[in-house]
């Protein structure tokens, strides 16, 4: 089922502007994820699909007809929260069983519903048990279960992982990822993770303050964020986001002499992006890399996350390199972050222009 939004508005009490006229089409059967910091406007987003806010202005359609008036009950959307919302007096059965009970099933035939999904999901052990007998993944569970019961066209999950340890998180992402596959249902799902959406969303929406930033796959969005925000938003390891200018034909960048992409004239001003992931270390002074100390040596397992300290005229200014395990420099050596060409990004007026 397809989802549009079109210039939708929400305005709080006293002025607050949490969603600024958005425009949003959501495909059929896509994983779409909400990506952004807290107060971005996202949990707001997915309530105002819900039905659960009403939109100051604009419109929500699903499946191409305007559902902006209808109440959440006939949007025949289901949507699952952060800490579940699951009845603390129900056992596992009445808790999946509770919507096909609010559309009035006969009890037998949502009785059997419940094991039918319960099974699907692992549950069919616990479906005597109460919420509060229930591990946090048991629970998550219960809440999918009860989500896929009565067969929605959309699910609505609100950072629906974020109360699992990591492991769980991590095992609770793999199947989420299967169960949206196998049965095709439209998903929109709200994080702030970064590493969430990248791995389950067949497209992602990087919201900011109200507005939506940048709308791309996780590859588009991850090797080319449109704006410096969402540069700095998205990676496992900060992106170095570096001050220069354009001056004889080249970048001028952190004590760094760098190739210029056409079309930036002499005396422009200019951001430049490189991932510590790609830029190299060395030991010996180059024309084309960031000077500097090394400052912090950081274990990431199986890498080394490398910040250098000062260099050139701005001595606060950090530079960071990943470095391969084994291969860490000592603290206080002078050392060289040298960006890889090929994966550098030009921010002008915070747009990318390089690669265009």
């Amino acid at each position: 089922m397809t989802i549009s939004l079109h210039g939708l508005t929400k305005v709080f009490p006293g002025g607050v502007r949490a969603l600024d006229s958005l425009d949003l089409d959501i495909g059929e059967g896509e994983f779409f994820a909400l990506l952004g910091p807290s107060g971005c406007g996202k949990t707001t987003l997915l309530r105002s699909i819900a039905g659960l806010e009403t939109p100051t202005s604009g419109t929500v359609s699903i499946g191409g007809a305007d559902v902006t008036a209808l109440p959440p009950g006939r949007r025949d959307v289901a949507m699952v929260f952060q800490d579940y919302a699951l009845f603390p007096h129900m056992d596992v059965t009445a808790n999946i069983a509770y919507p096909l009970r609010i559309q009035k099933v006969p009890r037998a035939r949502r009785e059997a519903r419940a094991a039918e999904v319960a099974g699907r999901l692992s549950l069919s052990e616990l479906l005597g048990r109460r919420p509060g007998q229930l591990s946090g993944g048991q629970q998550q569970r219960v809440a999918l279960a009860r989500a896929i019961a009565c067969h929605p066209k959309v699910f609505l999950f609100d950072e629906p992982l974020s109360n699992l340890d990591a492991r769980l998180r991590l095992e609770a992402r793999t199947f989420l990822k299967r169960l949206q596959d196998e049965l095709g249902v439209t998903t929109v799902f709200v994080t702030h993770d970064q590493g969430e959406a990248l791995a389950l969303a067949h497209r992602i929406a990087v919201m900011d303050a109200g507005r939506i930033t940048q709308v791309g796959t996780p590859a588009e969005i991850f090797r080319r964020p449109a704006t410096t925000f969402v540069a700095s938003f998205i990676g496992s390891t900060p992106m170095n986001l570096l001050p220069g200018e354009v001056a004889g034909g080249a970048l001028h960048v952190a004590g760094a002499v760098l190739p210029a992409p056409p079309g930036l004239p002499d005396g422009e001003e200019i951001v430049y992006g490189v991932r510590p992931e790609y830029a190299d270390l060395s030991a010996v002074p180059r024309d084309d890399a960031f000077p500097g100390t090394v400052a912090v040596l950081e274990n990431l397992g199986t890498s080394t996350l490398v910040t250098l300290e000062g260099g050139g005229e701005d001595g606060d200014r950090l530079v960071q390199v990943v470095v391969p395990e084994g291969e860490d420099p000592p603290v206080g050596a002078a050392a060289w972050a040298v960006p890889r060409p090929d994966r550098a990004l030009v921010y002008h007026g915070d747009r990318l222009v390089h690669p265009a």
